[in-house]
């Protein structure tokens, strides 16, 4: 007889004993799913709910800690699921129970329906950036011809680029405000001879105008990523949905002008708990739009709106994200806060921009938004071999 304990993270080591016996990929997935480790934390519970859940987590071999009106819970999600069941729950636990069935983690997706078709999500996938703007804060007027814009493209899917994001409009502070007329021009042109140099790369229009996501979809461009998460554009969801493109929904509060501000960086409530409500009603906009689940990526906005402090707390519980059931997206790329960090001054900060990509895929990201994407191509090379998906 032999006892060989399990290393790493202990869903993905039973996955692999699991298929070494012979079991199906998908039972392995979920099965081992069923064994992840979470922990929850609940405030402000009357004593009868706290005395239910002792008792109930008791019984399910879950560890709980209680104080006055609070409760520190933890175990695997499967015997976690067996306690979110508000129709076998005594009448203590019932608004409990149904709280903690909506935090639970959804399945992780394992496409990205989008306009081209599926892109596969086991493995990461990265976005290469491409500004045409004159003012962008790292690259600004870099590529402000065709020619230039499509030799960077092709530089950026030569270092593992598999999507391009295009985009005509600066977020950063302080950035003018562009026309419809004038970032359609600037963008759809450079998407035109992009498709036609490199027919296999997909393309993404970073643009908050559905005028100019329709001329970018029109020029070939298959994904449309909206920093506002359709909060500006009344009729970009309604766009997305009738090209059936795929979406990806970023967390930002105010205009295009004050976004990468700190003016409305107040989080009372938590900036993980209120970044992960408000990219839940930035979902529901676009669904109610006719947007299709499959085809919605979600972005916690990081450096928009974010102290250095509220960024790190975000990436620290990333994996909460999992709970809206979509793709995770993250742009930390050359980011005020990993200047902040490391000290490092913008064009120094490709080494930090990695690292956390790397955090980011072992909490549950599956895209990473990046200028040069070699160095984080070969760091996320590294991380999926030692955790698969």
């Amino acid at each position: 007889m032999k006892l060989v304990p399990l290393a790493g993270r202990p869903e993905a080591a039973v996955r692999n004993a699991l298929l070494s016996h012979g079991w199906e990929g998908d039972l392995c997935r979920s099965t081992a799913a069923g064994l992840e480790l979470l922990t929850y934390h609940l405030t402000g519970a009357p004593a009868a709910t706290l005395e239910a859940l002792v008792t109930a987590s008791s019984r399910l071999g879950l560890d709980v800690i209680t104080g006055d009106d609070w409760a520190l819970l933890s175990g695997p999600r499967a015997r976690l699921s067996a306690l979110a069941r508000p129709w076998t729950s005594p009448e203590p636990l019932l608004e409990f129970a149904a709280s903690l069935g909506h935090a639970l983690p959804s399945e992780d997706p394992r496409v990205w329906q989008t306009a081209r078709g599926p892109l596969a999500l086991d493995q990461p996938l990265l976005l290469g950036i491409l500004n045409l703007t004159p003012d962008s804060f790292s690259d600004g007027g870099r590529y402000s011809t065709p020619d230039l814009a499509v030799a960077r493209a092709e530089e950026l899917v030569a270092q593992g680029a598999a999507i391009l994001d295009v985009g005509g409009e600066s977020t950063r502070p302080g950035a003018m405000p562009v026309s419809e007329a004038e970032e359609v021009a600037r963008v759809a042109p450079v998407i035109a001879a992009i498709v036609q140099r490199l027919p296999r790369t997909v393309l993404s229009v970073d643009t908050v105008k559905a005028g100019v996501a329709r001329a970018a979809l029109d020029a070939g461009a298959a994904i449309v990523n909206d920093v506002s998460g359709c909060r500006i554009d009344a009729a970009m969801a309604a766009l997305c949905a009738e090209r059936k493109a795929g979406v990806i929904l970023m967390h930002s509060r105010g205009e295009v002008t004050e976004m990468a501000s700190l003016a409305r960086a107040q989080y009372p409530g938590g900036v993980l708990p209120e970044v992960v409500a408000e990219l839940g009603e930035a979902i529901g906009r676009a669904r109610r739009a006719g947007v299709e689940a499959d085809r919605i990526v979600v972005d916690p906005g990081l450096g928009f709106g974010k102290t250095p402090e509220q960024n790190v707390e975000l990436l620290r519980g990333l994996s909460a994200l999992r709970v809206l059931g979509r793709p995770v997206l993250i742009g930390p790329s050359r980011k005020r806060f990993l200047g902040a960090l490391t000290g490092r001054p913008l064009g120094e900060r490709e080494p930090a921009t990695a690292a956390v990509c790397v955090a980011g895929w072992e909490a549950g990201a599956r895209l990473f938004r990046v200028h040069e994407p070699g160095l984080t191509r070969d760091a996320l090379a590294v991380a999926l071999a030692m955790y698969p998906r």
